[in-house]
């Protein structure tokens, strides 16, 4: 066959594009992990937690048996024992709260940090942040001294937290892990306020932050099971008293399903049920529940992609409420509620999310399509990538219409590409892709002119 001049120059021009990594294939790292979570072990922490009688804000500190300031101390202990002969860093990080509605004397909020390195040095300033909070909570919010168990909210996000910083310990990842139990939740997300704040004041790059805020029961309050999802909020456009820049960008692209959570917990999701057969990542379309919140919403606040997980119905007897009989029915957040299978089954989501976001690359920057021009084919450029295991990058798309990715095109290690498809019908992204085929979340592109 006779290649005409002009076929054979665009044959010149546009480069072969290599092999895609196997983005299905399993790591073996991250299934070892999965497999070592245990809800022997977490129900085991969860009782030890409930065990001290009350975990409130205000409660006891000085007591080695009773109150919030022996949690914190052993909670810090066990992750320090579990972590030994490790790089896990664990510290406290503490402030004074001064009065305010649910505060009422200045009070230290303690949180418990863990930390893990990443080891690679073009990844390590780059964090994924996982949270519970250990503090509790009984009918009347100011109570310091009766008793709240509080081992559903949220001693099951506590003990998931800290399961999963002493299984992760043990392995090696490119970015940064933080493994957190927070304070002050119930009077306020005092403690992960503080953090977040810190890390803004810090620049800190904090590319996803999960909290795990009453996942312990499979069961609603008529007693249905349930034991095959868990809920992930994730929020679309922020609230802002005045949009950003970006946000109206997202708006005047129609890209308000396509904000760092959105594409966050898309990624937590696809990670989420390849590692965790026959579990589904329900994503809900919204920052939390009515009436609700959780420590989530300030890094979000402060422009960080954060999602929280939780059961997939919760029983409100067996939340805030002190512990007591009415009409033969026992009311309280008590451990005998708890799943502890399905606590591990979430735990290992987790684990399995934060794992493939900390071994891929970083998310491509600067995604842009150009639309200085009337056409129907979509040209793409980004930034490129520092790491140094880079395979190249993958353009994704989805109908307007959709809420996950439909489709997708591995493009090879450029920095731009023109696809046959109009912008106008589809949404894209841009992930980068590493040799091992650990996958990045998508970009989502902004116009360039």
């Amino acid at each position: 066959m006779q290649i005409k001049p002009l076929a054979l120059a665009l044959l010149i021009a546009v480069p072969a594009t290599a092999a895609e990594p196997d983005t299905k294939r399993h790591q073996a790292q991250i299934d070892q992990i999965v497999k070592e979570i245990s809800p022997v072990r977490i129900e085991a922490t969860i009782r030890k937690l409930v065990g001290f009688r009350t975990r409130h804000t205000m409660s006891d500190t000085v007591s080695e048996t009773e109150g919030i300031g022996a949690a914190r101390r052993w909670i810090k202990a066990e992750l320090e024992r579990c972590g030994a002969g490790t790089a896990l860093k664990v510290e406290f990080d503490s402030h004074i709260a001064p009065v305010s509605a649910r505060i009422s004397r200045p009070t230290e909020i303690v949180n418990v940090v863990a930390t893990l390195p990443g080891t690679q040095a073009a990844s390590v300033d780059r964090m994924y942040v996982v949270s519970g909070h250990y503090d509790s909570r009984n009918t009347d919010v100011m109570d310091a001294s009766g008793d709240a168990p509080g081992a559903n909210d949220d001693a099951s996000g506590t003990a998931a937290v800290m399961e999963m910083a002493c299984v992760m310990a043990r392995y090696k990842f490119d970015a940064t892990l933080v493994f957190m139990t927070v304070a002050a939740e119930e009077q306020g997300l005092l403690g992960a306020a503080h953090w977040a704040e810190q890390a803004r004041q810090k620049n800190l790059n904090i590319a996803g932050m999960f909290t795990n805020d009453i996942i312990g029961s499979s069961r609603d309050e008529h007693g249905k099971k349930d034991d095959t999802q868990v809920r992930l909020f994730a929020e679309g456009l922020p609230v802002q008293k005045e949009n950003s820049d970006a946000v109206r960008t997202l708006i005047q692209t129609g890209g308000e399903n396509d904000s760092l959570s959105r594409q966050l917990a898309r990624a937590v999701k696809e990670a989420g049920e390849r590692y965790v057969p026959k579990f589904k990542v329900n994503v809900i379309q919204r920052r939390d529940r009515y009436l609700r919140g959780g420590d989530h919403m300030p890094f979000l606040e402060r422009g960080y992609a954060a999602l929280r997980f939780t059961e997939p119905a919760e029983d409100f007897n067996h939340q805030h409420q002190n512990i007591r009989t009415e009409n033969g029915v026992l009311i309280g957040d008590l451990p005998q509620y708890n799943d502890y299978n399905y606590i591990a089954r979430v735990a290992r989501v987790n684990a399995a999310a934060l794992s493939s976001l900390a071994l891929a690359p970083a998310a491509p920057q600067k995604v842009q399509v150009r639309t200085a021009k009337l056409q129907n084919d979509t040209e793409l450029v980004w930034q490129a990538n520092s790491e140094p295991d880079l395979a190249g990058y993958r353009i994704v798309w989805r109908d307007t219409t959709a809420a996950d990715w439909q489709g997708s095109k591995f493009v090879g290690n450029v920095t731009e590409f023109t696809m046959p498809q109009s912008k106008d019908n589809v949404y894209f992204g841009v992930q980068a892709i590493d040799k091992d085929g650990n996958v990045s979340p998508a970009s989502y592109p902004t116009p360039l002119r």
